[in-house]
């Protein structure tokens, strides 16, 4: 996996370098000491970037402002001294939030979960996904589906006809879906882009079985989403 560091301490930086150099599925292909300088040369370069460890509070640009300014957003593993901006940074669909000083155990503990995201997404070469119903497993098609909904610790599946309650969190099913056809638009909600009617305002409709389904877009996920569609006329 292709990752960058995106961090003004110059100790951090060279604490999660050391640490990706002892860690054989990685390769570090930058270190930036501020994210203006890391957008001024990712904006150039064509090499895929599967992961960013990346810094919070940082002068001229702040990590959350930087996440703000990307289009196609890879895995992001936060490096923080201060844990106040976790629930924001989760907003963010970060895969970890590490609390420095970082031990090379949690950092693999990161790392190897951001692998198994990106192994998952990659081998998505099927066009359906089989959910558990009661003691059976019933397969359904990507195409069938319209979104996905969290529900405390559950999710709901929604296709046009039929939904699916399955144990299951929003990441887990995200990291089961194809990423070109399904995008995560709200803490709560997966959409499929296929099914989208129209978006208006901050909503997304979506016309199923039971009439429109008005799905709201999230703030923190909305840039996101609407460099993801295929937008004529920007």
């Amino acid at each position: 996996m292709n990752c960058i560091i995106i961090d003004d301490d110059a100790l951090s930086r060279r604490v999660v370098e050391e640490f990706i150099t002892r860690t054989d599925f990685l390769d570090l292909t930058n270190s930036f000491p501020n994210a203006v300088e890391a957008i001024n040369i990712l904006d150039k370069q064509d090499e895929e970037i599967d992961l960013i460890f990346l810094d919070i509070e940082m002068p001229e640009m702040d990590g959350i402002d930087f996440l703000n300014t990307l289009k196609k957003l890879p895995q992001v593993i936060i490096v923080s001294s201060k844990e106040k901006y976790a629930l924001e940074a989760f907003d963010y669909d970060v895969t970890d939030y590490l609390l420095k000083p970082v031990t090379y155990g949690r950092f693999y503990k990161a790392v190897l979960k951001a692998k198994n995201i990106y192994e998952s997404r990659s081998k998505k070469d099927t066009d359906e996904i089989f959910i558990k119903k009661n003691s059976a497993l019933v397969q359904l098609k990507y195409n069938d589906i319209l979104w996905v909904e969290a529900l405390e610790n559950y999710v709901i599946v929604n296709s046009y006809n039929e939904k699916f309650t399955i144990h299951f969190t929003m990441k887990s099913i995200e990291s089961q879906l194809p990423v070109n056809q399904f995008k995560r638009v709200h803490r709560s909600y997966i959409v499929n882009l296929r099914k989208i009617n129209r978006i208006e305002d901050n909503s997304i409709y979506i016309k199923s079985n039971d009439g429109i389904k008005a799905i709201p877009i999230g703030k923190a996920y909305k840039d996101k989403f609407m460099g993801d569609i295929n937008l004529m006329g920007k």
